[in-house]
């Protein structure tokens, strides 16, 4: 495995681990300002898995690649938008 190739998949596997340990983010919000929050779907680690073993066989600088990054910031945005209800399914 190249040294790109190694880099990349840790900045997958650190990007879901991020999105994952970001449900347990806290948003203040301001009064009067109404928001509406997109779901999030939640996969499962295997799926991670085979996602990220498929994003190490597309090409240096794939297009795909960077928009999965923007998709992994939405996913973070998403989550922090949702109200926090202390239940374990939000983690």
């Amino acid at each position: 495995m190249s040294n790109a190739r190694c880099w990349r998949r840790r900045l997958v596997v650190l990007a879901i681990a991020t999105s994952s340990l970001s449900g347990c983010a806290t948003v203040g919000s301001e009064p009067g300002i109404a928001t509406a929050c997109p779901p999030v779907v939640e996969y499962t680690r295997e799926l991670q898995a085979r996602a990220a073993d498929e994003l190490d066989l597309l090409p240096e600088g794939s297009a795909i690649a960077e928009m999965l990054a923007d998709y992994s910031v939405m996913r973070d945005q998403a989550r922090a938008c949702r109200p926090h209800t202390g239940d374990i399914a939000d983690s």
